[in-house]
């Protein structure tokens, strides 16, 4: 893979942000399936590395977070009885967090919808932002926990519960279920009321699982090992954050997330990512 020109691994990197899945990505450029592994696993390390690093002391003031599900090696009904209880076998939850204003996605987080995971994903995104913010969530109730143990009171926090009915002239299988209502409730502080919204964060979980294969679902696309998998999560946030102009931030001129929130000064090419892995 070292020897692979730069001009191929970026094109490789492309195909990868654009939803293919590894086996395409070979046959397209003609390199074996090895090969674009094992770009994913060192380029994903190097971009997680390097977002851990820069992404500090950021602007942002407001925030919305979720957790997207998907799974690793089987889903959870089918893992096989010697590996019941492993993470990284069944349910895989990313946790996200985005800044409405920006766009950026300064924080995730990949491992299971539990409070100690929610813990260490709150206390990442504390940790990035020097000031207080408001912070718009579902209704999950590991929220309140883990909120109260990183942020305490220096937050102002709301939440947004959706009900859901299943719409009965909807194909059930794969019709999404219909929202029949939303109640805001105010967890914490003085969140501004207009300011209170998940959908930002909701259409990032769109965003993922049409930018990577492995989200898709009802696919054998999903992912078979753990690694591959934040690897690939990594390299979508980078290239999410510093090498994909927002519609929304294009005056007064084309901008990405992060040089939205000031971490970057120009658009990042895809062989600028390439070169964080050498």
């Amino acid at each position: 893979m070292n020897r692979l020109p730069i001009a191929k691994r970026a094109q490789i990197l492309t195909l990868m942000t654009e939803g293919n899945s590894l086996r395409a990505i070979s046959r397209i450029v003609g390199c074996s399936i090895n090969t674009v592994s094992k770009l994913l696993v060192d380029l994903g390390e190097a971009c997680a590395d390097y977002q851990d690093r820069e992404l500090r002391d950021l602007p942002c003031t407001t925030i919305e977070a979720d957790e997207i599900w998907s799974f690793c090696y089987s889903k959870a009904r089918n893992v096989p009885e010697e590996h019941e209880g492993e993470f990284s076998y069944g349910d895989v939850w990313t946790w996200t967090a985005i800044c409405a204003d920006t766009k950026l996605i300064p924080s995730w987080l990949v491992g299971d919808r539990t409070i100690d995971d929610a813990i260490i994903f709150l206390r990442d995104l504390k940790d990035r932002i020097p000031h207080r913010i408001q912070l718009s969530t579902d209704g999950l109730t590991a929220y309140r926990t883990a909120i109260g143990m990183t942020f305490g009171r220096d937050i102002d926090w709301a939440i947004i519960e959706k009900k859901y009915s299943v719409d009965p002239n909807a194909e059930r299988r794969y019709s999404p279920a219909v929202c029949t209502g939303v109640k805001v409730r105010q967890g914490k502080g003085d969140p501004d009321p207009s300011r209170i919204s998940t959908s930002y964060v909701e259409r990032q979980n769109l965003t993922m699982r049409m930018g990577m294969r492995r989200f898709t679902r009802l696919t054998n696309g999903f992912s078979k090992k753990l690694d591959n998998h934040m690897a690939a999560i990594a390299i979508h946030f980078m290239h999410y954050n510093f090498a994909r102009p927002h519609k929304t931030l294009a005056n007064p001129y084309p901008r990405t997330p992060a040089m939205a929130a000031g971490v970057a000064d120009h658009v990042w090419t895809p062989a600028e990512i390439i070169e964080l892995s050498n």
